[in-house]
């Protein structure tokens, strides 16, 4: 009697690498670095998914897109439709595929990545949204009948836009005011065009306008109007996304020196004001030869990327623990070390040093041990002592964090802040001690990701709506 063959399982294709510009060609200009997956590899990455009966991708999102749905699409090579699928509950996956901690959320829990790499679901995510766009196939989803009330929304950062998106196709009358020139909030003034064009943003804020989403730009909350009065302008519910904008500096001497910046400035001043092109654009951004960037997050790459496309000959991180412990995504890191940003681990800068003429021209660094996990669950960095030593450099930029700028807080006396000057809001509806105001991205969280701050805006939504149904706090 014969044995029969076993049937040799068909053969997975290896997770698909994304085209990215050559490291030596694109420090030399502002252009994406990241070039998206060919049609072909798109497929190729897609059919990776194994469907699993019980997929985890989707808890893993914080907007629940529907991920193995939107994934069959791309199988079958239904693109258009794959897109509309994730607009479903994410009303800016172009910028979600570029910007997103995939690693860290959806693609985490991917049941592929037990043995093997887990599917590319964000660099998919991008395919499709740039797709759609390039076919010239968006499409509005019919309006819903008006609900006759107006919401209005603070910010129009990610909460802001997706909070506003998601309450316009309800039927409700939305307003997003907006305190700097260009909507998108740290979409435009924080992350840099090499990693998310600006055209990508307007595209995407184009079609939240296009739900029916009312823009006023130049709206400085707390100033131009207060939450009470735009109560008193009819609006019966207020969200409030104002992000977290205010920067953190380090408390030592020589703070003030000519060429330190904030990484707020230093970034805002490239991305929004477009100091990258200038003089085309009449916003100067000096970089010496030697520019340091002190941080270990996305937003201290950002800037160490920025500074050598600037022209910055040299340019350092410099982070006091170790590299197993930068808090950056890995991409990110590895786009870095391989257009030569150097890392400089374990230092700190305890003084600034300056010339005659107040510019700086060096630091003083000290050595540092990891000990203990801290709060962070990272290890806490210890000086050593005797270990400083002066390092030179003609620009630094502080990329440490930011905080709750408290100009429209300031206006609001019954809005109850935590003791970092957050406002304290429910996580799971987004209420404040404040009737009729609800909260959520940044100002609530402090600094997280964009799609953190999109699905605490999603979450608002749905709180929002329940309020404004049934009148109940």
């Amino acid at each position: 009697m014969k044995k029969r063959r076993k049937k040799k399982k068909k053969a997975r294709p290896p997770r698909q690498d994304m085209p990215r510009q050559n490291p030596k060609e694109r420090i030399n200009n502002f252009n994406e670095v990241a070039l998206g997956y060919p049609e072909e590899a798109a497929v190729l990455e897609a059919n990776r998914c194994i469907g699993c009966p019980k997929p985890k991708c989707i808890d893993g999102c914080p907007v629940l897109v529907d991920i193995p749905g939107f994934i069959k699409l791309v199988q079958e090579r239904k693109f258009v439709e794959a897109s509309k699928k994730i607009k479903e509950t994410n009303v800016l996956p172009a910028i979600c595929g570029r910007v997103c901690p995939q690693e860290t959320q959806c693609e985490i829990v991917c049941v592929l990545s037990k043995i093997d790499k887990p599917v590319a679901i964000g660099r998919l995510e991008r395919f499709v949204a740039d797709y759609e766009s390039a076919a010239g196939e968006i499409e509005i989803p019919t309006k819903p009948v008006p609900k006759g009330k107006k919401v209005g929304v603070v910010g129009s950062g990610p909460a802001g836009l997706t909070v506003a998106g998601e309450l316009a196709k309800m039927g409700y009358g939305v307003t997003i005011f907006e305190a700097l020139h260009k909507p998108g909030g740290v979409l435009v003034y924080g992350i840099p065009e090499f990693r998310l064009p600006k055209a990508i943003v307007a595209r995407e804020v184009d079609f939240v306008e296009k739900l029916g989403v009312e823009l006023k730009i130049n709206f400085v909350v707390g100033r131009t109007a207060t939450v009470e009065e735009l109560f008193a302008q009819g609006y019966s519910a207020i969200f409030l996304g104002l992000g977290a904008g205010l920067p953190w500096f380090l408390n030592l001497p020589g703070i003030n020196l000519i060429g330190i910046y904030s990484a707020n400035e230093f970034l805002t001043r490239s991305n929004l004001m477009k100091a990258y092109l200038f003089p085309e654009y009449d916003t100067p951004l000096q970089v010496g030869k030697k520019v340091v960037v002190i941080g270990g997050g996305n937003v201290a790459m950002d800037a160490v990327r920025t500074s050598l496309r600037l022209g910055a000959e040299e340019t350092h991180i410099i982070y006091r623990r170790s590299r197993k412990e930068l808090p950056a995504r890995e991409e990110e890191i590895e786009n870095a070390e391989a257009e030569g940003v150097i890392f400089d681990f374990l230092v700190n800068p305890v003084e600034f040093l300056g010339d005659e003429q107040g510019r700086i021209r060096a630091m003083k660094l000290i050595r540092m041990e990891l000990g203990e996990p801290d709060e962070s669950g990272r290890r806490r960095p210890i000086s050593v002592e005797g270990s400083d030593f002066e390092y030179e450099c003609d620009t630094a930029v502080i990329a440490i964090g930011q905080g709750p700028n408290p100009l429209a807080l300031s206006t609001m006396k019954d809005l109850k802040l935590n003791k970092w000057g957050y406002i304290e809001a429910d996580m799971e509806t987004g209420k404040t001690s404040m009737k009729g105001v609800f909260a959520g991205g940044d100002i609530v969280t402090g600094e997280a990701t964009v799609i953190e701050a999109m699905g605490f805006g999603r979450i608002a939504s749905i709180a929002i709506d329940k309020y404004l149904t049934t009148g109940k706090w």
